[in-house]
């Protein structure tokens, strides 16, 4: 240390651990949510009065999910 301003003249004999940012990027639940809301879909589509559009519906579903899980593996790399 400087004895006139305390400013370091050498470097710490320690250096701190950098810090990884906590909860990143899109919970597990953001992709399962649309997986069983599609699963729900196909399941009721023939009960309903519209089964292709309920097939149509499934198919978003499904695909939205499967989307935001290859998102949360390319973001673990």
């Amino acid at each position: 240390m400087c004895f006139r301003c305390g400013v370091g003249t050498t470097d710490p004999v320690r250096k701190p651990v950098p810090i990884k940012p906590v909860g990143r990027g899109m919970p597990l639940v953001a992709a399962v949510v649309p997986l069983l809301l599609a699963l729900a879909a196909l399941a009721l589509s023939e009960a309903s009065g519209y089964p292709r559009e309920m097939d149509i519906a499934a198919m978003t579903l499904a695909s939205a999910g499967i989307l935001v899980l290859i998102a949360r593996l390319l973001r673990r790399r």
